[in-house]
């Protein structure tokens, strides 16, 4: 058999250069998808007819079409529609595209944990003498919040994995460096091994994150 673990461990270090640019499109991605997430689902919820179909219809797309198409439709496409769009970095049009696939699955997510929240409570609140606003900020939202989390923290891992996509439109990241290491040396092997173990590893850190903050918010209240 065949394996350089020396070489293996040699380029690690030069892999974990590269671990910013993968974070930053992870991080930055989610944070936008939240906000574009939160805000179909309320579309959702609320069922206006002409805004529940075009949510539908927006999250059947991005759901139902492969997210390296969606990336290669805006980095090369939307130029091509709109010639403005000739200055949209290799960086940006991947946050577009992740923030955008990520958004989908997210207005589903909070959608089941908005409604996953009787709404005797809502009533019951506002009968105590609160508003239906303060019923809503101070009781659904943080129930939701709390069943929304698993989920969409595993969304957030798969964004840390799918952000390996980018490097098809020249975004220099984790796994565009390890796939130049491995064409220089021909041990293809080795390099997409270290690629994957750091993969492995942030999932891994990020899991132990997640768990920590869901035990967190899950403790009874205290008096």
């Amino acid at each position: 058999m065949n394996f350089d673990l020396a070489y293996m461990l040699e380029i690690i270090p030069e892999l974990l250069v590269y671990i910013p640019i993968t974070l930053y499109l992870a991080i930055v991605s989610m944070i936008i998808a939240v906000a574009i997430g939160v805000v179909l689902s309320l579309l959702l919820v609320n069922k206006t007819p002409v805004l529940l179909q075009l949510s539908k219809l927006y999250i059947s797309f991005f759901r139902g079409t492969p997210v390296l198409v969606q990336l290669l439709m805006i980095y090369f496409g939307l130029p091509q529609l709109f010639p403005w769009l000739n200055s949209l970095s290799a960086v940006n049009a991947a946050i577009i595209a992740f923030s955008l696939n990520t958004s989908a699955y997210l207005a589903e997510i909070f959608r089941a944990a908005l409604i996953s929240v009787d709404k005797g409570q809502t009533e019951a609140a506002i009968s105590t003498g609160l508003t239906y606003r303060q019923a809503v900020w101070g009781i659904v939202l943080p129930q939701a919040v709390r069943n929304a989390v698993p989920a969409t923290g595993n969304m957030f891992i798969g964004l840390i994995k799918n952000s390996s996509l980018a490097f098809t439109i020249g975004v220099t990241e984790l796994l565009a460096q390890g796939k130049l290491l491995a064409t220089a040396t021909l041990q293809f092997f080795e390099a997409y091994l270290a690629v994957g173990i750091i993969y492995w590893g942030m999932t891994i850190i990020y899991s132990w994150v997640q768990r920590w903050y869901e035990a967190r918010i899950n403790r009874p209240y205290e008096v």
